[in-house]
């Protein structure tokens, strides 16, 4: 196991999950390839995502856009904003070709919203693109798709990304 590179991935992952608690979307976009895609799921064993239906399957212009309509106020389905803390856990990397890296975790999200705390589970497995910026390396998302564990049940109105 190479526990340099697991150390890495697993700070970069927990960053994007502190920006998307604190509502950093613009630093969350730009820590996204210009193809990468994000893709919540219903089907929970689903392998051929793009001829499927799923909550979200955002490519860059979609998911600028889910950003928009978080930070508008005119959406009703984020007003009032969520509160949420989300943990991941049991990092595990999947494959490492030299310019990608796959990642398998655990999320656990926790939103307050309205007077009611819910709990959203999820296996998530992440693309990581590999940044020579010149600082010794780095990793760009360049996919990401969270697997609710309860994926098949009746969803309550989710709004903000998770």
């Amino acid at each position: 196991m190479n526990t340099q590179l697991l150390t890495e991935v697993s700070a970069f992952l927990w960053q994007e999950a502190d920006m998307l608690d604190h509502c950093e979307y613009q630093d969350w976009l730009a820590q996204w390839t210009e193809d990468g895609v994000y893709i919540v799921p219903i089907d929970p064993v689903a392998t051929d995502l793009a001829d499927r239906l799923n909550y979200a399957y955002d490519d860059a212009d979609m998911r600028a856009k889910r950003v928009a309509r978080l930070t508008s106020g005119e959406s009703v389905s984020t007003q009032p904003a969520s509160r949420t803390v989300r943990s991941l856990s049991r990092f595990r990397i999947l494959a490492d070709d030299g310019a990608t890296v796959t990642v398998r975790a655990a999320q656990h999200l926790r939103e307050f919203r309205k007077e009611t705390l819910r709990d959203y589970t999820a296996d998530v497995t992440y693309e990581l693109a590999r940044t020579n910026d010149g600082t010794g390396g780095g990793f760009r998302l360049k996919g990401k798709i969270v697997r609710l564990v309860n994926s098949t049940d009746a969803l309550h109105s989710i709004g903000y990304i998770l």
